[in-house]
């Protein structure tokens, strides 16, 4: 990018990662959509501050991956306070960012809070049978959990009786039994007025 990213932030190169963190969050409140009101110079902003962000940990990480910087930074995604760039990405609605992360992050290392986070992006996706799973995890490995078992809860409200989209929807929404539907009504109208579309019926 052509500005230097520290200089987005409004922070010199030697501050620590959680100084960096605590601008981009200072930053984004003042310039996220929700408290700009959708200004066109505060989405621009934005998308400055978050590329700068993203390439002072990607710097900083030195070929970043979220398995080798947690490694590089000596703490495990176990702990809560981990998974908030996470959760701020999702907040903000950078899904594919953060479940790019998500999806770094090792089998081993995936506790409770790496399946109810997975399904909060399925649920803003829409992928309601894949976000359920992911929240029926969560609250399996952590039962006593209220944010994931209402989650779960609110989901299973919304979708029980209901349709529950998935990932591999078509968008038309259009199946073989509508077209053979549209078909035999066809038949019936022309039948009608003394045609007949379908000889057999």
């Amino acid at each position: 990018m052509a500005n230097n990213p520290y200089s987005v932030l409004g922070i010199n190169e030697n501050a620590s990662d959680s100084e960096i963190k605590d601008a981009y969050r200072r930053l984004a409140k003042a310039y996220h959509s929700d408290a700009s009101g959708g200004d066109s110079d505060a989405v621009r902003k934005m998308d400055e501050l978050d590329r700068a962000y993203d390439e002072i940990m990607m710097q900083r990480s030195n070929g970043y991956s979220s398995a080798s910087y947690a490694q590089n930074n000596n703490y495990s995604y176990s702990d809560y306070s981990q998974f908030s760039d996470i959760r701020e990405k999702i907040n903000i609605g950078r899904y594919e960012d953060a479940e790019m992360i998500l999806d770094g992050i090792p089998g081993d290392m995936r506790n409770a809070e790496w399946y109810y986070l997975k399904g909060r992006i399925q649920q803003n996706r829409g992928w309601f049978d894949e976000a359920y799973k992911n929240y029926a995890a969560a609250c399996n490995k952590e039962p006593e959990n209220t944010e994931y078992r209402n989650a779960f809860d609110n989901l299973n409200n919304y979708t029980n009786g209901g349709y529950r989209q998935t990932r591999r929807q078509t968008s038309s929404g259009c199946s073989a039994c509508d077209v053979c539907s549209g078909l035999m009504c066809a038949d019936c109208c022309c039948e009608c007025f003394g045609g007949d579309l379908i000889p057999c019926c």
